[in-house]
């Protein structure tokens, strides 16, 4: 990148990352994820880095919050408020130790570690014993009172003088008990001088899913998350809102020099005071320490009651924490220790357009790699063509990537002001890219699709489809191995599979005689399947697993099936009106059934099949209790006793079906933390919606606590 083009998009960047920390940290609300905005600074980190010269005073990069609102009175604060620097890795925070090192290198580094509440941070400034002022971070200087909306905390003391003395009466006696020191200029300041005490006001998981059950009630806007809730109620011009939210807080830093020589101690003295600190917080002798707190933090994140973003890693000594100073408007011995960010920033390359197995287009962003969720994404998908013009994604876009778990990563927005006027709009081909033959996007679907049945890359797709864990999971054979097999002639449809001996496998890339004996041995294993995953493994288009089982059902009802040559027969007689009486099943998929049991191609495929010994069996459901019997489920969100397969299975032993997305049909959505578009498509068709706990009471696995 040239100088002029780094200058360009760091005035970009500058506004764009002005324009959203004036949304969060002024008028409490988001465009952006806190994730992708952190994408955004470090890019402009990274090239004021890279580009010195190019830093100025206003930089995002230099300066901490937004600007107060003029409603409130302006509180001017003695010593700033500063924020943290992040760090996304171990190697991060090795050279953050390094630079401190060099700046001190007498100083004495060991660390206090403690939850990164995602929370609003605020000051309170007792005088005698009784709290004066609250104050809001504001822009680092200067804040907004906020005090009497403070003041309905029940977590906040609004006097000292009781609690001075109330850590004695506890089991666990503070080690500042033993300080007459800390002791003396403690009682000396509640008496007639000031303390400073500063903290993260936020709100819980549950609280915060109360507030919105009460808003869906009456028919009122959601609130996106907890951080912005507690935010916006701490804003409120009547403290009977703030009052009404059951706001909670957090002590971690002790302003007023008492005395104290660690940050631990000043844990310990406002927790004397009567606040609640960190029960997690715990001094680290040195990095190691650090990283294995993190790591134990992370596992536990989920349970927690609060959101958490993170931990923050303090030098422990106060004096070294103080000669090693500020750099920017961050103290230099303090940094954020941010767990990986699940969404991030980053420019669309190119968008390519993949073929699948049922012949679907789905167009793919190639982007500049990024690291989410712990992994680096090189690829998004952005699922079909009106999902492009919905975001207006271009190729040369700065776009936000979130990646979730084990979800495939998905370009989720598009910042439209980062634009230089070169991006290129793109457009769905009007021909199959790998075949060239046409296209067709039926009427009321989203997806397009190649309709030539000799399509390669449908034939390939089709073919990893069918050896893949939910169909005959065929270990030891994947995807390479399938397009060696393909390219020598070997493997040109799934029949082929089971016709493969080991003098076919030995003169391919990588095979032995005792691998090429044991893919052998798991082909012959895999002949005999249920007639679900038969089903299945065919690849029929909207043919889920769910709908699989759904059909196996029916069709043994109609004779026995033990071979492909069965279920041919029995199929062939069904009409699409007579599979729209199966549970589940609408005019759309029934038509997708029969047509794929009328075609020449799967009749041939289904007699190769049958000549290669495939037995089809279909075992009897074991008797148990079937309280969802009847009973149909969409799943969404984030379960928390449950996994998705979990709660999948205890549908199905429970005598429910699963459907893959909503319709008037559907009985129940059991939604879960975070969930998708099916709860909205829940609400506007009337479909009655279950929280977890509520799911679990129906299906007799009740949780408690």
């Amino acid at each position: 990148m040239t100088a002029r083009e780094a200058r360009e998009r760091i005035e970009k960047l500058k506004k764009e990352i002005g324009h959203h920390r004036y949304l969060y940290h002024v008028l409490d609300r988001q465009e952006i994820s806190d994730a992708a905005l952190d994408s955004l600074k470090n890019e402009l980190v990274k090239l004021e880095r890279q580009f010195p010269e190019l830093i100025t005073h206003d930089s995002p990069s230099q300066r901490v919050g937004g600007a107060p609102l003029a409603m409130f009175t302006k509180v001017p604060h003695a010593v700033p408020m500063l924020s943290l620097e992040d760090a996304f890795s171990e190697e991060e925070m090795a050279e953050w130790e390094a630079r401190m090192r060099k700046v001190h290198p007498r100083g004495d580094f060991e660390y206090f570690t403690e939850l990164k509440i995602d929370g609003f941070a605020i000051s309170l400034e007792y005088e005698n014993g009784v709290l004066r002022r609250a104050s809001t971070r504001g822009d680092g200087m200067v804040g907004e009172d906020v005090t009497e909306n403070i003041k309905t905390i029940e977590a906040i003391p609004l006097s000292l003088s009781d609690f001075i003395f109330t850590a004695k009466n506890g089991k666990n006696r503070l080690t500042i008990e033993k300080n007459g020191k800390i002791m003396k200029i403690l009682k000396e300041r509640i008496i007639t001088g000031n303390i400073e005490i500063r903290g993260e006001v936020y709100m819980t998981k549950k609280v915060f899913e109360g507030i919105n059950r009460e808003r869906e009630m009456k028919g009122e806007p959601l609130y996106a998350n907890p951080r912005n809730t507690a935010a916006g109620s701490i804003r409120q011009l009547d403290p009977k809102v703030a009052a009404s939210r059951k706001l909670d807080f957090l002590a971690y830093t002790l302003v007023t020099d008492c005395g104290q020589t660690t940050h631990h101690e000043e844990h310990e003295i406002v927790r004397a005071l009567g606040f609640k600190t960190d029960v997690f917080a715990r001094e680290c002798g040195e990095l190691k320490d650090v990283f294995a707190f993190y790591e134990d933090i992370a596992k536990r994140r989920e349970s927690l009651p609060y959101q958490i973003d993170g931990v923050v890693v303090s030098v422990n000594n106060n004096e070294t924490f103080r000669r090693l100073g500020v750099v920017g408007k961050a103290p230099r011995g303090a940094v954020a220790f941010k767990f990986p960010a699940e969404e991030a920033t980053t420019v669309v390359k190119d968008i390519v357009v993949q073929v699948g197995r049922t012949g679907a287009l789905t167009p793919v962003a190639h982007v500049r790699p990024v690291p989410i969720g712990g992994t680096i994404v090189s690829h998004a998908s952005l699922h079909n063509e009106d999902e492009i013009k919905r975001l207006d994604v271009r190729i040369g876009d700065t776009v936000i990537v979130k990646r979730a778990g084990d979800v495939i990563p998905k370009v989720v927005g598009v910042i439209k002001n980062l634009r230089t006027g070169k991006e290129k709009i793109f457009s769905l081909p009007k021909k199959c890219p790998v075949c060239g033959e046409a296209i067709v996007r039926p009427e009321g679907e989203v997806i397009a699709r190649c309709v030539n049945k000799q399509c390669p890359a449908k034939n390939k797709e089709a073919l990893y489809h069918f050896v893949a864990k939910p169909a005959f999971n065929i270990v030891g054979l994947g995807p390479k191995i399938l397009d060696a097999l393909s390219d020598v002639g070997l493997v040109s449809d799934p029949a082929d599979i089971f016709s493969l001996e080991q003098g076919d496998l030995l003169p391919l890339e990588r095979f032995a005689e005792r691998s090429a004996e044991k893919l052998t041995v798991a082909i012959e294993k895999a002949k005999t399947i249920t007639l679900a995953k038969f089903l299945y493994a065919l690849g029929i288009i909207h043919v889920c697993e769910e709908t699989a089982r759904d059909l196996a059902e029916y069709f043994t009802t109609k004779g026995s099936v033990t071979s492909p040559a069965d279920l041919l027969r029995i199929a062939s007689e069904e009409t699409p009106e007579s599979l729209q009486e199966i549970p589940q099943i609408g005019e759309k998929v029934a038509q997708s059934i029969h047509a794929y049991f009328s075609d020449g191609y799967a009749k041939r495929l289904l007699q190769k099949l049958t000549e290669a010994d495939i037995i089809l069996h279909s075992p009897k459901p074991k008797k148990r209790a079937v309280p969802l019997v009847g009973m149909s489920f969409v799943l969404t969100g984030e379960l928390t006793h449950l996994t998705r397969d979990e709660a999948k299975v205890l549908i199905r032993e429970g005598g429910g079906t699963v459907q893959g997305s909503v319709s008037k049909k559907t009985g129940f959505v059991v939604a879960g933390a975070h969930p998708g578009s099916k709860y909205d498509t829940a609400k506007k068709l009337g479909v009655a919606i279950l929280n977890e706990q509520e799911f679990l009471k129906l299906a007799g696995k009740q949780k408690h606590g």
